[in-house]
């Protein structure tokens, strides 16, 4: 693995679960679910993403105060950082207190090997909101110690054509991430007017189905016609539950 993109929703809710694993539910029959046991998870401060809830104060909360010292000192020194960067701080020099094992944690080993992260529509998360929360309460001044998805958008560009070998993607689930990721070569190829190869290897795990004006179901082939892949590039989509499918794959590339 030589670079991630994300979203600002994986970075964050890996740190989460870092910090307070043990106050996290796990919710066996959450189709069950009526909007009055919505409502009480709620009322006791837990956040529910499909089978598990997150608990506000002791993840979240926990993490905005060290982070929230990190921006205020980037706007002091006029410095401008990824979301991601602020995290690697927070793992690797701050004072975390954890409640999970970092040998878990795929965002502590990327800060290890210090990877670089691109992160598209980090303003959709949970820290994003709360970034922008602080510079309407005036407790910072701008939004801009964050750098923005433009800007990912041009280091991932300039990763792409530094590395003259041949460059596989391998697609986890569908969004955002995964069309930002792939959409850096007819970007650089077809706007920019830069001679850079195509994707070299393509592959997908999904359980999303094509739909029309959708992307994230959207076969390998498609991608032909926007400059993405070629024809002959090797590209296969895994039908399958990913957190099932990527520990395997991972696990046989050791």
């Amino acid at each position: 693995v030589h670079a991630i993109c994300c979203t600002g929703a994986n970075l964050e809710e890996d740190l989460f679960n870092l910090v307070a694993r043990s106050s996290y539910e796990n919710i066996a029959d959450w189709r069950e679910l009526s909007a009055s046991d919505e409502v009480a998870l709620r009322e006791r401060g837990m956040n529910r993403v499909t089978d598990v809830a997150i608990p506000e104060e002791n993840a979240i909360r926990a993490i905005e105060k060290p982070l929230m010292s990190l921006w205020e000192d980037a706007e002091a020194a006029d410095d401008r950082r990824f979301p991601h960067e602020y995290l690697y701080d927070l793992l690797l020099h701050g004072e975390l207190e954890l409640d999970a094992a970092p040998e878990s944690s795929w965002l502590v080993a990327a800060a290890d090997a210090n990877l670089p992260i691109f992160t598209p529509g980090w303003e959709d998360s949970t820290l994003g909101n709360i970034l922008a929360a602080r510079v309407l309460d005036c407790s910072l001044k701008s939004p801009d110690i964050v750098k923005g998805g433009l800007h990912a958008a041009q280091a991932l560009a300039d990763w792409y054509r530094e590395d003259d070998s041949p460059t596989g993607l391998l697609q986890v689930g569908g969004g955002i991430a995964g069309d930002f990721a792939i959409s850096v070569v007819p970007m650089l190829r077809q706007d920019a007017k830069v001679d850079v190869p195509l994707w070299s290897w393509f592959a997908q795990i999904s359980e999303s189905r094509p739909s029309y004006g959708g992307y994230s179901g959207a076969p390998p082939n498609e991608k032909i016609s926007w400059g993405k892949l070629g024809a002959e590039t090797p590209k296969f989509v895994i039908e399958s539950d990913a957190t099932i499918v990527l520990p395997l794959l991972l696990a046989a590339l050791e």
